[in-house]
């Protein structure tokens, strides 16, 4: 099915909004945001925020957070690795990171554990929420969220005693199983846990005729966690998170003909072990206001690896052409943020300490017989790397009046580094920042809210590694203003709730991140340089709609609508002129309907669509707009569910990540290789509770 007819479908969707009747018995609940540091209800926050709930999550999604993306207005993903990693946001965000300092623009957060830049581990069993704050979290979380913030939730622990048991079967030798239990460990509930753990396979899609297998691409991730609160006062609550994540997939994504026949020699690996724990406390009573602490740390080991020529001895004969690049990241981090709330007023402080040890191997040969030519490479390279992020931060609320409120944030944070690597070069460059918002938000009425903010995000500096030149050795920090206005909305006596906004970006300094190929012949000699330049500008749209028609249908719409982009002179990269940013389609745009029966049988209907993008800032090359169409239908009795579900149900081709470069011996044109996303997969899914 082409998009056009996708987006047909989605369009006969949103018209079915007006073809039910307007009475609902059914009321769509409050929404809490936890990632707002007072955790607000979501009409009274004055920002772009989609929160997606633990049933949403389980009847959309099957198994990662990368298949809930197309749902977030204005927020896409790099397809540079197996699973979503890089993310970016109203056009915001890394595509990769090969080599270098981590330098994230979109936080990254599960449990209140700092996952930036990696966000690999994002599987969805037994989890309750994801919210997606979009734009500049400058006051919240500072250096690492100027496009925004992705923060992910287990399920809390509770008292009352209860479990599930899933399993997954699907094609692609699809098969997963999860089980969670919890509930209080003493008489008085003043203790209670919840443990949960999953592990999914399957093949990955691909098919590599040369090593006559179906599985160089495969999946296969487990995920284990643990969560406690507990109460060991009356005017104290403690919550411990514990995260064990090993996703060992493998990577061989790419072909020369941009289809899923691979024919490389050497597939390679994306593999992320992670442990990570955080400890929060909260004290009530303490002088006019209560006193938080969260403590957080983890650590991940990271392969990437990968068959740098994505082909064979026959593919390349009689040239001999063979490459492959390896690379392992050990990053640790560890976090202590101290706030002190009152009524109107909170302060707080931040540390966070980050140090990643980066080993690569690059290696390979070339003889080409008809010129008698020949090139080996054998590149080692290790590099050590360590920050220290300081903040402080403030934030003021007040009601001007029974209708009408303002809020001021702001932080001020200085970041200094250590880096060296075996290439002899060293640098320990420090940055003081400053970030905040403004807003003022109003009530029209008691179903309606507006708000007007104005935001200022920023994100630290560096430098660029390798032969560039000297004046782009180092790069300075960015800064990225927002004005936003907006309304939120509860109408039909709370049936229907409606978020809509309007913004406008400017960026000072902006970081630009180009690569280039160093050898004509060599595929794994990429540079990269990194660069500031001014007059960047975004604008665009959100909406988020939801809409209980009646006890049994739902519907929901969101909208993204994303423009501008380069100035119209960069003299570094001329082809930006006037061109978007990377991975920041013009339109997202997604709709589903919801049926539930009373007599147990539920189905739905999910469809989405994107705009074109430009693959990267390198070059021009872009992908193709898309839609797929996903549906779900089954039967859920007292404890029991049982489901099957499609995703990507017209088999569409659509492309997530693409390089242009030359990689085709002897001649090496320029040429756009893709990756291409999940082609149809159907399912099964039947699970059991107890309580």
């Amino acid at each position: 099915m082409k998009p056009l007819s996708i987006a047909r479908v989605s369009t006969a969707l949103i018209a079915a909004l007006f073809t039910f009747p307007l009475v609902a018995e059914e009321l769509i609940d409050e929404i809490v945001v936890t990632a707002d540091f007072r955790g607000r209800s979501l009409q009274d926050l004055a920002s772009s925020i989609t929160v997606l709930n633990a049933e949403f999550i389980d009847e959309a999604a099957v198994q990662h957070f990368e298949e809930l993306i197309n749902i977030v207005p204005n927020l896409n993903w790099s397809g540079d690795g197996h699973r979503a990693r890089y993310f970016q946001i109203r056009g915001v965000g890394e595509l990769e990171q090969y080599q270098g300092a981590p330098n994230p623009s979109v936080g990254f957060l599960i449990d209140d554990i700092d996952f930036s830049g990696i966000g690999t581990i994002a599987t969805l069993f037994d989890v309750s929420s994801v919210e997606v704050l979009r734009g500049s979290q400058g006051s919240r979380y500072g250096a690492n969220a100027l496009g925004g913030l992705i923060y992910m939730r287990s399920t809390e622990p509770s008292a009352q005693r209860d479990g599930r048991l899933q399993l997954t079967l699907g094609d692609d030798d699809a098969v997963a199983l999860g089980a969670a239990f919890g509930g209080a460990l003493n008489d008085a509930e003043t203790t209670v846990f919840r443990l949960s753990a999953q592990r999914y396979e399957s093949n990955g899609f691909r098919s590599n005729p040369y090593l006559d297998r179906d599985d160089t691409n495969k999946r296969d991730e487990t995920g284990v966690r643990f969560g406690l609160a507990f109460r060991p006062s009356g005017s104290v609550d403690g919550r411990l998170s514990v995260i064990y994540s090993d996703v060992d997939n493998g990577y061989d994504a790419f072909s020369l003909d941009n289809t899923y026949t691979m024919l490389s020699d050497k597939p390679g690996r994306d593999a992320q072990e992670s442990i990570g724990a955080s400890l929060r406390f909260d004290w009530d009573d303490i002088g006019n206001g209560s006193l938080t602490s969260i403590t957080a740390l983890a650590s991940s080991d990271i392969d990437f690896s990968f068959d740098a020529d994505w082909g064979n001895d026959d593919s390349w004969s009689p040239v001999l052409y063979d490459y492959i690049s390896v690379s392992n990241r050990q990053r640790d981090t560890i976090s202590q943020e101290f706030r002190y709330t009152t009524r109107k007023w909170l302060f707080g402080i931040y540390a966070l300490n980050l140090s990643e040890d980066l080993a690569t191997l690059n290696q390979g040969e070339y003889y080409d017989p008809g010129y008698d030519w020949a090139d080996s490479l054998d590149y080692p390279f290790d590099s050590d790397y360590q920050s220290t992020n300081v903040a402080l931060f403030t934030q003021y609320d007040h009601e001007l009046s029974d209708a009408t409120r303002i809020s001021a944030g702001l932080r001020i944070e200085h970041r200094t580094t250590d880096y060296s690597d075996t290439d002899g070069f060293s640098a320990s460059p420090s940055d003081s920042l400053w970030g905040g918002e403004v807003s003022v938000s109003h009530d029209f009425n008691a179903e309606v809210t507006g708000f007007a903010a104005l935001s200022r995000g920023y994100k630290a500096g560096g430098f660029n590694l390798g032969a560039v030149p000297d004046n782009w050795r180092y790069f300075d920090p960015e800064a990225m203003w927002t004005v936003e206005t907006g309304i939120k909305s509860f109408l039909l006596d709370g049936a229907l709730s409606l978020d809509a906004s309007v913004f406008y970006s400017w960026r000072e300094d902006q970081q630009v991140r180009a690569s280039f190929q160093l050898v004509p012949n060599d595929p794994a000699s990429f540079g990269f340089a990194t660069i500031n330049i001014d007059g960047g500008r975004t604008y665009g749209a959100e909406s988020d709609l939801r809409w209980a028609l009646s006890d049994q249908i739902e519907v929901y719409a969101t909208l993204g609508l994303l423009y501008g982009g380069f100035p119209s002179s960069v003299a570094e990269f001329p082809w930006l002129d006037n061109r978007d940013q990377a991975h920041a389609p013009r339109y997202t745009v997604a709709t589903g309907i919801v049926w539930r029966n009373h007599n147990g049988l539920f189905a739905r209907l999910d469809a989405t669509a994107r705009d074109a993008f430009y693959f990267d800032v390198s070059h021009n090359q872009k992908s193709e707009s898309y839609g797929l169409l996903h549906a779900r239908a089954g039967f859920e009795g007292e404890n029991w569910t049982v489901q099957v579900w499609g995703r990507n149900l017209t088999d569409q081709d659509y492309a997530v990540r693409g390089f242009f470069f030359g990689n085709e011996p002897p001649d090496f044109p320029p040429t756009l290789y893709m990756r291409l996303g999940d082609p149809r997969q159907l399912g099964v899914t039947i699970e059991r509770r107890f309580y």
